[in-house]
C-alpha cells in the first residue's frame, strides 16, 4: 500500500462546484449499529449527488477494475471496517473500465485507488491492497480532516438502501460468470466465444472474452521478471505485449497503449497484426468509450497508415 501521508485537501483537484446545491440530508444512525454500508456504484450521473452529500459525511470511494481481483477485494476490505463506524462514512466504488472520465479528472493512474471526497473535494487516500488495520488508521485520519471543515454528519448505516434484482444474464454469460468464480478461464472464453458465435454483435461477450483472456495471461506474472525481460529485449514483441498486458491490469493504460503502438510502427508482416490484435483486444478490455481508447485509435490509424 502506498498511504499518502499529507491526507488534509491542500493540492487536491477542486470538486466545490458540485456541492454548492443544498446538501443531502444525513439522517442519524443508531448507536452501536455494525451493518455491512451499502456500496454505491460511482457514475457521472450520481458525482453530484455524492459531492454534495461528502459535505455532510465523508465519500470513501475505491477506484477498481473489472480486470482486477485484488481491487474488488479492497472495495469489500473498505466496506467491512467502515461498518465498525456508525454510519459516518459512505462507501462507494467506481470501475475505471466504464467511467474513464471520473478517473481522468482525478487523475486515477492505477487501481486499486481510494479516494475520499470531503467538503465536495477528493483527497487521495492510498494505491494498492491494504490490510483492515492500515484502512482504520486512514479512515480515523479522514474523520479528522473532515470534522476541520465541518462535516460531522451520518448516514443511516443500519438500514441500506435496497438494490434493485439485477438482471438475469444471458445463459452463455451466465456460464462465463460461474467459469471465472471457479477461475476456470478457458472454460470462460469457451462460452463466450460461443455466445459471439450465436451473436456476433453481442459487445458485453466482446469484453468479457477479452478481460478474461487478459486475466488468463496474467494470472501468474512476475511483474518484475516481465518488465525486466521487455527492457532486456526490446525487440521481443511477446516481452512487450506481456508488459502491456499488466499496465493495463495496474491501471496504466495509456503506458500499454503507447508501448504496442511503438510495437506496430517497429514491425510488419505477421508480427504487426499479432500487435494489433492484442491492442484491439485491450481496446476492448477498457471500453470503447474510454477516451483513453478513441486517442490510442488514431494513433494506431497513424502507426499503420
Amino acid at each position: 500500500m502506498t498511504q499518502n501521508p499529507d491526507v488534509p485537501l491542500r493540492g487536491a483537484p477542486d470538486l466545490s462546484q458540485f456541492a454548492q446545491a443544498a446538501p443531502v440530508a444525513a439522517p442519524a444512525a443508531a448507536p452501536g449499529s455494525a451493518a455491512l454500508p451499502a456500496v454505491v456504484d460511482v457514475t457521472e450521473a450520481n458525482l453530484n449527488e455524492l459531492a454534495q452529500q461528502s459535505t455532510q459525511v465523508p465519500v470513501v470511494i475505491v477506484f477498481l477494475s473489472s480486470a482486477s481481483p485484488a481491487s474488488r477485494e479492497l472495495v469489500e476490505t473498505v466496506r467491512t471496517v467502515a461498518a465498525g463506524y456508525d454510519g459516518r462514512f459512505v462507501v462507494g466504488r467506481c470501475d475505471i473500465d466504464t467511467q474513464g472520465g471520473i478517473a481522468q479528472a482525478l487523475q486515477i493512474n492505477a487501481v486499486p485507488t481510494a479516494v475520499a471526497l470531503i467538503a465536495g473535494r477528493p483527497a487521495p487516500l492510498f494505491q494498492g491492497s491494504a490490510e483492515q488495520a492500515q484502512i482504520k488508521e486512514i479512515l480515523d485520519q479522514v474523520l479528522e480532516v473532515a470534522g476541520q471543515h465541518g462535516v460531522t454528519g451520518r448516514v443511516d448505516a443500519s438500514a441500506p438502501a435496497a438494490e434493485p434484482e439485477p438482471e438475469p444474464l444471458p445463459p452463455l454469460h451466465q456460464e462465463a460468470y460461474d467459469a471465472i468464480e471457479r477461475e476456470d478461464y478457458d472454460a470462460a472464453i469457451a462460452a463466450y466465444d460461443q455466445a459471439l458465435r450465436e451473436n456476433p454483435k453481442d459487445h458485453d461477450a466482446k469484453a468479457g472474452r477479452a478481460q478474461v483472456a487478459l486475466m488468463s495471461r496474467t494470472r501468474e506474472a512476475d511483474l518484475a521478471a516481465v518488465r525486466k525481460a521487455a527492457a532486456d529485449a526490446p525487440g521481443d514483441l511477446e516481452a512487450q505485449m506481456a508488459v502491456a498486458d499488466l499496465d493495463v491490469m495496474g491501471g496504466q493504460v495509456e503506458d500499454a497503449f503507447a508501448r504496442l503502438i511503438d510495437a506496430v510502427r517497429a514491425s510488419a508482416g505477421d508480427d504487426r497484426e499479432k500487435v494489433r490484435l492484442r491492442l484491439v483486444e485491450l481496446f476492448d478490455v477498457v471500453g470503447p468509450t474510454d477516451p483513453r481508447v478513441g486517442e490510442a485509435r488514431r494513433s494506431l490509424s497513424a502507426a499503420l497508415f
